[in-house]
């Protein structure tokens, strides 16, 4: 093939079927059934008092709560996916063989239609009255009860914990119908239908309730996948990536969360999540689940653990064996304690996990872990020891294996660092001003100075001569560059100035796309290949009437622990992309689950940015694999919805490195995503878009990205500041630009643009 020709894609309606026999592989059937395999697997059982699942054939079960038709798939904003269809609990139920009260479903049934009916948003509506009659009904019906709630959220709008937005807790109306419940049925189980950790106290400690489900927000196949799981048609294997706390208020960040619109303080620093809950003291007790926790239908023992040091890595062996009735998966989690020392740290901290196959009644299966030793080392980024550098204090590291941060035993090795070591050494970058106070491991809060950081710029790395063309000479085209027959630096050194200004903002909107793309500059044949939203499957303009495959959302994914399954999804996604005539996939996000508050928390792995920055090189590879961009985003801390645009995060450069761009660092250097999206938000008093110590000094100098920086759509920032930052493209075309005129002005060069175009052409150059 000519290799012009790979952009015919790009190009060119209508799209051609990738499926076999000339099928569309968009919303197919294989698609539709990986998603319903990877819900099954991020579902974590959480309670099952007396083995009450899984149920068997035909058992009769009284389904209670709204959220049994009122399916919530997914979350809000870019992470909206539009199917064929969505599967709803009562309906998942009936297709796995359970005899369900009808009656008091379709009184769930009609009433939520009505709701809809009158604007009601999915996963937003009351629990309504439940009848008194029908609840006697329901008892003479069966003594087995399901209990279902959900939660929705959105981007651009966090969620809060009042009189008027019940999320973390149950509402008034919902605290009724659980004791409506409680007070009549003998077996009752839970399901939890929701993008992020709410309380779980209400049924853990409540001995009416046998059985709990966290079935999150699995896609179009969710509800499914739940009554799969309830009925032994597939056993739990899902782990808990967040932490579930006795109460809202027991999470760090949400003292804080919504002190301010115009900023939010990091101050509990790296004691994020379980880093918290099981270092400082007295905090143990406020922990319902733990990270990492999840039953199973069947018992698995793990034996035979060994571990050594080569070639700079810890490498940690254990067999896993499937000791109970049913089929089923393990996950290994291992955790590293570093000594105590000069510098604060968590008491724990993950360092590598593994997912078994499935494995029969007593088969095993001896699983490989390992880490690069240097990972266990921490920031200090105040000159404790020496600043600016990742450090191994001396001492014994000890090392845990085990089924979740508490479930775990001690390995005999220990890796013992006889001298504080330097492991790396960078320079001060995205330093705070105004923290105010840090959090350290005694549960103490240490004052931080105010200071104004001097913030660094960065030399420009490229040349760019401009050689107009002879009046008489052909203009080059892309496509040229794409043969071999010019440079792609010749190609750039004739275009002007001004012609450079537009590449570096989005084009519009073309076929199935509904959030523009890049290039597209027809003189030069430069193709315009298209974007699409998607954290949860592919999202393209409803109105062309194309439907792709509703995916699990991120955390669900996460969930799994099975980087092959988020690969999968990954490459799925990808050839739905592709067959759309779309390039450029807006996904992973990275950010972490600072608090359960964030309304975008759906679209994120993890409180972990371990398991964060694994799952997100997961579904990068797949993607890739498949020849189409997948864009890590939001870069970085945007973890608050609420005044996304002008918020401030101030945080410590160590919690920054070490929680919130440690996912993006992993995803960086093990998957190489080829465009990272930086967020809205301003971090540490610097927008994210227009921040050259985080995008110039720490992604590119230090990490080693090569690949290209947009911004997310129309921001607040100021184009040209961008530009000089390392930003190179600003989205979308009608985002406001001052760069023609800062062009004008000589605040911009042109090296600066050309950089950007040949980053821009170099992307488009690797496409179909």
């Amino acid at each position: 093939m000519n290799k012009a020709e790979k952009w015919s894609r790009i190009k060119y309606q209508p799209c051609l079927p990738l499926g076999d026999n000339n099928s569309r592989v968009t919303g197919c059937g294989k698609h539709i059934e990986l998603s319903k395999r990877a819900a099954c697997e991020g579902i974590v059982l959480l309670k099952n008092d007396g083995a009450v699942l899984p149920l068997a054939p035909k058992t009769k079960v009284a389904v209670f709560g709204k959220a049994q038709i009122d399916y919530v798939m997914g979350g809000g904003g870019s992470g909206e996916v539009f199917c064929e269809y969505k599967r709803n609990i009562y309906e998942g139920l009936k297709l796995c063989d359970i005899d369900v009260f009808d009656r008091l479903s379709l009184y769930y049934d009609g009433y939520v239609r009505e709701q809809y009916k009158n604007g009601g948003i999915c996963g937003m509506l009351e629990e309504p009255v439940l009848p008194k009659d029908l609840l006697k009904s329901a008892t003479r019906y069966s003594d087995t009860a399901i209990i279902t709630i959900n939660r929705y959220s959105e981007e651009n709008q966090d969620r809060r914990n009042d009189g008027n937005d019940k999320y973390f807790d149950l509402s008034d109306s919902e605290k009724e119908m659980v004791s409506d419940v409680c007070e009549n049925f003998k077996n009752i189980i839970v399901l939890l239908n929701t993008g992020a950790m709410i309380d779980t106290e209400w049924f853990a400690k409540n001995d009416k309730i046998a059985a709990a489900l966290m079935i999150w927000q699995g896609g179009m196949e969710g509800a499914l996948a739940a009554a799969e799981i309830i009925t032994g048609k597939a056993t739990p294997s899902g782990k808990l990536v967040d932490t579930c706390a006795v109460s809202l208020d027991d999470y760090p960040s949400t003292e804080g969360f919504h002190e301010s619109e115009e900023y939010v303080k990091y101050t509990e620093d790296i004691f994020v999540g379980y880093r918290y809950f099981e270092t400082i003291p007295r905090k143990k007790s406020k922990v319902v689940y733990p990270f990492g926790y999840g039953l199973s239908y069947t018992d698995f023992e793990i034996a035979g653990e060994t571990a050594y040091e080569s070639n700079g890595r810890i490498y940690v062996n254990a067999t896993v064996t499937n000791i109970g009735e049913y089929p089923g998966k393990e996950v290994l989690q291992l955790y590293f304690k570093a000594p105590g020392g000069k510098l604060t740290k968590p008491a724990i901290q993950l360092c590598a996990f593994k997912k078994s196959k499935n494995l029969l009644l007593g088969e095993s299966e001896t699983l490989l872990m390992s880490f690069d030793i240097n990972d266990m080392a921490s920031f200090d980024d105040e000159g404790v020891i020496e600043k600016s550098a990742y450090i191994l204090e001396k001492g014994k590291y000890k090392f845990y294996i085990g089924k979740s941060v508490r479930d775990i035993k001690e390995l005999d090795y220990k890796y013992t660092v006889k001298k504080t070591t330097v492991v790396k050494r960078f320079t001060s970058y995205c330093a705070p001003e105004n923290l105010g106070k840090r959090l350290l491991s005694d549960g103490t809060y240490k004052t931080v100075e105010n200071i104004t950081p001097k913030r660094k710029t960065f030399p420009l790395q490229y040349e760019c001569p401009k050689k107009i063309p002879e009046s008489d000479e052909q203009i080059k085209m892309l496509s040229d560059v794409a043969d071999g027959k010019i440079s792609l630096d010749d190609f750039i050194a004739q275009l002007t100035d001004e012609e450079m200004v537009p590449l570096l903002r989005g084009c519009k909107s073309k076929g199935v796309a509904n959030t523009g793309g890049f290039g597209d500059y027809e003189k030069y044949g430069i193709p315009a290949p298209m974007t699409a939203d998607g954290p949860a499957g592919v999202r393209v303009n409803t109105e062309t009437g194309v439907r792709t495959t509703g995916f699990p959302i991120a955390t669900m994914l996460a969930c799994t622990w099975n980087e092959d399954v988020v690969e999968e999804i990954g490459r799925a996604g990808a050839l739905e992309i592709k067959e759309n005539n779309l390039a450029i996939w807006l996904t992973p996000a990275i950010n972490i689950h600072r608090s359960p508050l964030c309304g975008r928390n759906f679209e994120y792995y993890s409180e972990d940015p371990y398991v964060s920055g694994k799952m997100a090189a997961a579904v990068i590879k797949g993607i890739q694999k498949e020849n189409i961009v997948a864009t890590a985003k939001h870069f970085a801390c945007n973890n608050k919805e609420t005044n996304r645009y002008d918020s401030n995060s101030i945080l410590s450069e160590r919690a920054l490195r070490e929680i919130y761009l440690r996912g993006f660092e992993i995803c960086v250097k093990e998957s190489a995503p080829k465009v990272i999206m930086t967020s809205y938000n301003v971090i540490n008093g610097v927008r994210s878009s227009e921040n050259a110590e985080l995008i110039t000094g720490i992604l590119r100098d230090e990490w080693g990205f090569k690949g290209l920086v947009c911004t997310d759509w129309a921001n607040r920032s100021s184009h040209y500041k961008e530009l000089v930052a390392g930003n190179d493209i600003r989205m979308p075309l009608d985002a406001k630009s001052d760069l023609a005129d800062a062009l004008k002005d000589g605040k911009v060069k042109r090296e600066q643009l050309a950089q950007s175009v040949k980053r821009l052409l170099l992307l488009i150059l690797d496409m179909e």
